[in-house]
Order: C-alpha cells, then sequence, then structure tokens
C-alpha cells in the first residue's frame, strides 16, 4: 500500500501543476513565472495556503486576501489526478508503465478542462504529448544486452497517432460533406466544419501512447457521452455545439482501462 500512497500523493502535487496550465495556458502566460497568485487581486499565494486539497479546505474555498471563492475545479483536478496516479502505482507499482500513463492523464485532464472552458485544446498539450509518446516509445524499444531497438513500440505509437487522426478527420470530412454540400444545411454560428483541429491533433496524441486499436475503440465510444451532453444543451440552450475534447478523454480512459475486456465482449 506504501507505493499506491506514495502515487496518490504526488498524483495530487502534480494535480495542483496541472490547475496553473490550465488556468494559464489558454491566456498564453507563463506555467513557470510568475508564483501562484489569486486571479482576482494578484495576493501572492504562501506554501501553506498552497497544499493540494487541504488549503482548499483550511481556506474555507475563499482567498486569504480578498475572501473571493476559490474555484472547486482546482481540488477537483488534485483529487482526480491522485486517484488516477493511485490506480496507475496499484496496477505497475514502480515501474516504467506507471509513469507513462501518468503522463497521459495529464495531458488529458489539462485538454479536458480547458476546452470545457474555452472550446481549444492548446497544441502544447496535444503536439507535444504526440511528441512525447513516440520519444517515449523509441526509448521503450531500445534493448540492452545486448544493445538493439525493437520498433515494434515506437511503429505502434505512429501507426496509432495516424489512425487517430484520420478517423476522426474523415469523419469531420463526410459529415460536412453530406451536412452542408449535399443537404446544404447553413454552418451554425459561423462554423465552417463540424470537427474542430484541437480534436483531430487530440486524437493523435491519444492513438500515439494506446496505440491504433484503443484510438479507434476512443473514436467509437466517445459519441455516447457525447450525445446525451449533447441533447441536454440542445433542450436547455438551444444550442449543439459542444466541446469535445472531454469526451475523447473520457472514450480514451475507458479504452485504456477496459479495452481488453469490451473487445473480448466484442469479439468472443
Amino acid at each position: 500500500m506504501i507505493i499506491p500512497l506514495i502515487f496518490f500523493v504526488f498524483g495530487a502535487i502534480v494535480g495542483s501543476f496541472l490547475n496553473v496550465c490550465i488556468h494559464r495556458m489558454p491566456l498564453n502566460q507563463s506555467i513557470v513565472f510568475p508564483r501562484s497568485h489569486c486571479p482576482f487581486c494578484s495576493g501572492g499565494i504562501a506554501w501553506f495556503d498552497n497544499i493540494p486539497l487541504l488549503s482548499f479546505f483550511i481556506l474555507k474555498g475563499r482567498c486569504r486576501h480578498c475572501g473571493k471563492p476559490i474555484s472547486p475545479r482546482y481540488p477537483l483536478v488534485e483529487f482526480i489526478t491522485g486517484s488516477f496516479f493511485l490506480l496507475m502505482g496499484a496496477i505497475y507499482g514502480a515501474q516504467a508503465q506507471a509513469i507513462y500513463y501518468c503522463l497521459f492523464f495529464s495531458l488529458l485532464c489539462v485538454a479536458t478542462f480547458v476546452d470545457i472552458q474555452y472550446q481549444i485544446i492548446p497544441d502544447e498539450i496535444s503536439i507535444g504529448g504526440t511528441t512525447a509518446a513516440l520519444l517515449l516509445n523509441v526509448l521503450a524499444g531500445i534493448r540492452p544486452q545486448p544493445v538493439i531497438f525493437d520498433w515494434h513500440p515506437v511503429l505502434r505509437s505512429l501507426y496509432g497517432a495516424a489512425a487517430g487522426a484520420g478517423i476522426i478527420y474523415a469523419a469531420g470530412a463526410l459529415f460536412d460533406l453530406v451536412y452542408f454540400r449535399i443537404l446544404k444545411k447553413p454552418p451554425v454560428e459561423g462554423e465552417t466544419s463540424s470537427m474542430g483541429m484541437g480534436d483531430v491533433k487530440l486524437m493523435a496524441m491519444i492513438g500515439a501512447f494506446l496505440g491504433p486499436d484503443k484510438a479507434v475503440m476512443t473514436f467509437f465510444l466517445a459519441p455516447f457521452p457525447g450525445a446525451i451532453v449533447g441533447i441536454i444543451n440542445l433542450v436547455f440552450k438551444k444550442s449543439h455545439v459542444i466541446p469535445y475534447g472531454p469526451f475523447l478523454s473520457l472514450a480514451a480512459i475507458v479504452s485504456f482501462l477496459f479495452g481488453h475486456r469490451i473487445l473480448a465482449f466484442i469479439v468472443p
């Protein structure tokens, strides 16, 4: 139990940093400087007010300086990140796979919360994450004693990135062809395409980490929660425009954790 506990604590700390990324990346601000501060009064946050999870409850969810409410997103991100890290520690222990998938989740977490608020996915997350996955799989292919290189991990990552980006781009292009060109439907709110390139690049990252099979599974799983939220959004807000990144991220986590069981159920 010690290793999963260590993973949870480390994950909560990482979650605190992810909150900085979520807040600053869409604003094109440095994620390193300046130090953490209140977005309302710019008052500096002391270390004892920046303890993951605990400080939010000690401060009763308000800034020590100005009393403005602290977004509940901060403890939420810290908790879910710590929980996923704990799960990886329980499954893999102190192995490289745990770090690999913890990085994957961290990138998805930032992409999800940024997309929810701003309807964008930063390239630093999608393109940077794809690059990181490819490099890590290059390292995974190095076999010592004797030193040889196994191409399978990096090729699987490349195929996954191509499959993930390709399938969602093709689906969006096909929908646009039928909806805008054949049925002559007008674009909504100035949109000229049903699929944003941010989602395409996010799917490339998901495929680079998980491989082509689970990238394709992610593509087919994402519409289920997306459709439910889309219907609710259409009924109450009279709009069918929703950020799709969170559903891709959720589907990717489901594919990663339960993909083999889903495949076994479909193809016994």
